[in-house]
């Protein structure tokens, strides 16, 4: 059953300011990117 109440998180907040932050997930690291264009990209 999906979480009718998210949490939301700025990403500014959870990459202390830097352009790229590392999420890992079942053992799995994915990279969650901004770019140039204010965008976010997430890669395994």
């Amino acid at each position: 059953m999906p979480n009718p109440n998210p949490r939301a998180f700025r990403f500014t907040d959870l990459s202390a300011g830097q352009r790229t932050l590392l999420i890992e997930h079942a053992g799995q690291v994915y990279r969650l990117s901004l770019t140039g264009q204010n965008k976010l990209i997430l890669t395994k």
